[in-house]
């Protein structure tokens, strides 16, 4: 039973880490932004939804509020980015490193700040309802993810949304079409990283606290769940809903995968080399395999030609 609940509670904890995996997405593939500032607005949305429970405030209201720090959090870096022409990577390690301080500073100066006592959404809706916090968490993580989804699918469909996307796949023939792409990659910037900080809300809400490091490696941990999804779920002809879905999907493999993995004894010291190992496999063996089928496609053809010949 114990081992039961150990895989729930990954299933739980990739649910949770899929917000953050949607946000990296949009940045990543649609917008061609490789975002470092999700290190930081991790913990940064962790940090207000901490606070706003400390001080009385209801979870739901603390997780719209951690959002939105969220969003300060990318509009920064897409000023940055955008406006003082600083290279993207470079803005989000210069947001990434100043919201370390940030963090601190909104935390009250303590590295770790624990919720014990505070309604945590999760414990408190598992304390009445007589039922255990991983089912809980299940059922709100999954209602959480169905919800942004379908947000997510619906605004990518608009003609702004549209707009991103078009940014993303090719800049110049964007803009000779009349669209501010600054704009849109501020936007887009701002979308991502408000995703990032409900996953950070969500986070410090199942631990029932939240640390100043808590985001360390998160941008590799996402890329893992991107690429994941991508391999064994998605593909290029698969819909926009389904490459959604498929990045939450592969962050819940992803959790399982490091849950068997410690189970069989790994030392946690070495998730983070498993993390890079898993991304390097995931990113490679797709590149392979194309490699592969061109060559055999060559060898076919040029035998065709010999034989006609």
């Amino acid at each position: 039973m114990g081992l039961f609940f150990t895989y729930l509670g990954a299933i739980d904890q990739g649910l949770i880490w899929g917000f953050l995996a949607l946000g990296v997405y949009i940045t990543f593939r649609l917008l061609d932004i490789a975002d470092l500032t999700v290190d930081g607005s991790f913990t940064t949305g962790g940090a207000v939804c901490a606070i706003c429970l400390l001080n009385d405030i209801h979870p739901l209201l603390a997780i719209f509020m951690a959002i939105v720090a969220g969003f300060v959090a990318g509009a920064i870096t897409g000023i940055l980015h955008t406006k003082c022409k600083i290279p993207a990577i470079l803005a989000g390690i210069l947001t990434q490193i100043g919201l370390y301080s940030i963090n601190l500073r909104i935390m009250g100066g303590r590295a770790n700040l624990p919720l014990v006592g505070c309604n945590t959404l999760f414990q408190d809706i598992s304390l009445q309802l007589n039922v255990n916090r991983y089912y809980v968490a299940l059922v709100i993580s999954l209602i959480f993810t169905i919800i942004f989804i379908a947000i997510l699918y619906w605004f990518f469909g608009t003609e702004m949304g549209s707009a991103i996307r078009a940014t993303g796949n090719n800049e110049q023939m964007a803009r000779s079409l009349g669209i501010s792409t600054d704009n849109m990659k501020l936007l887009g910037l701002m979308i991502s990283n408000g995703l990032v900080g409900l996953s950070g809300a969500l986070y410090a809400l199942y631990g029932q606290a939240i640390d100043v490091r808590a985001g360390t490696g998160a941008i590799v941990i996402a890329l893992a769940s991107i690429v994941i999804g991508e391999v064994l779920i998605s593909g290029k002809k698969t819909g926009f809903a389904m490459r959604l879905a498929s990045v939450v999907i592969g962050s819940i493999i992803y959790r399982i995968v490091v849950a068997i993995v410690l189970q069989l004894g790994l030392n946690t010291d070495d998730l983070k080399l498993l993390t890079a190992v898993i991304v390097a496999v995931a990113l490679s063996v797709p590149i392979l395999i194309g490699n592969r089928r061109q060559i055999s496609m060559y060898k076919k053809l040029t035998g065709k030609v010999k034989d006609d010949a």
